[in-house]
């Protein structure tokens, strides 16, 4: 009996530490900072066609320079189909659609390594503006 309380409590204790390095880990993470990429669109397309960052969390900045209707902002990771809604990654949606000669911002978005296409149904843009994390 006296083994199955001291393997219980070993176990238990393993738990715990096990569990209080994940909470630190996920501290950490949260507590990264947020970069920010800036687009720039203008009539048909965006201004920046190829970006190549980090890893990382960021936060989408789009501002509309004289389209002449609003704009939004849409990321797909590469390979994702488009034009399917459930692919779009959503954290990087602007807050609210962009109006001319203005700037409007997405949610913080965290990005893993790999290809992403961004584009604007609104102006429309080209579908193969490309984003590299590496």
């Amino acid at each position: 009996m006296k083994k199955v309380i001291a393997f219980l409590t070993i176990a238990l204790a393993l738990t715990a530490t096990s569990q209080a390095q994940h909470s630190m880990k996920k501290d950490k993470m949260m507590d990264a900072p947020v970069k920010t990429i800036a687009l720039e669109q203008v009539a048909g397309e965006f201004v920046q066609k190829e970006i190549k960052v980090n890893p990382g969390t960021y936060v989408f900045t789009v501002t509309n320079n004289e389209v002449g209707h609003d704009v939004g902002f849409v990321l797909v990771k590469k390979g994702d189909n488009i034009s399917n809604p459930k692919n779009h990654i959503q954290t990087a949606y602007v807050t609210q659609a962009v109006a001319t000669g203005q700037t409007q911002s997405s949610q913080a978005t965290t990005l893993s390594a790999g290809s992403y296409y961004y584009f604007c149904p609104l102006n429309p843009t080209a579908t193969d503006n490309l984003l590299i994390v590496e």
